[in-house]
């Protein structure tokens, strides 16, 4: 997440001000030279459950020092839908096209500062990984174990859609 401390207009020093909003008193972060605002709305991120020939498909980021495995993600794009946005990101990061697509859910990841918009999307084709993807598994939905946060909400939801009590990995250590 990303902390501003000049503006970017015209780069001078942020400050927290209280602001009178429809909500009441909010504070947010403010340029003292000019009237530039930093809303910091969250950021809406798109999640496939990916299924091909009955299995899910999840894989492990190359940016992920763990050995996790989890739902093809990504960044909505301006000028596209998130139904758009999913197929693309399916396409780009797996090579497999969507031929269903059915809106999960929508959550919210406050660690992250992000809105997720989770799918669940069939597709068919011959799985081939872009560079951000390292590796990939195809479970039985039966044997998918849920994470405790983010995406693995949406999971869960879509299980207990399919009659499937989900089953979860333990949290992480604190």
């Amino acid at each position: 997440m990303t902390t501003y401390r000049f503006c970017p207009l015209c780069a001078e020093p942020l400050s927290l001000q209280l602001r009178d909003e429809d909500g009441g008193p909010t504070q947010r972060l403010c340029c003292t030279a000019c009237a530039f605002t930093h809303w910091n709305n969250p950021t809406p991120v798109l999640g496939a459950i990916v299924e091909v020939q009955g299995q899910v498909l999840l894989a492990r980021n190359a940016a992920w020092t763990t050995r996790m495995f989890a739902l093809i993600t990504g960044f909505m794009e301006a000028n596209e839908s998130p139904e758009q946005g999913i197929k693309r990101e399916v396409a780009e990061e797996t090579n497999l096209q969507v031929t269903s697509l059915d809106l999960v859910g929508v959550y919210d990841f406050q660690r992250m500062n992000q809105v997720l918009i989770i799918y669940h999307a069939v597709a068919e084709g011959e799985v081939k990984l872009s560079p951000e993807l390292l590796e990939y598994k195809l479970f039985k939905p039966e044997n998918v174990r849920c994470w405790p946060g983010g995406t693995g909400r949406g999971m869960a939801d879509w299980l207990i859609s399919r009659g499937i009590e989900p089953q979860w990995l333990a949290p992480p250590a604190s």
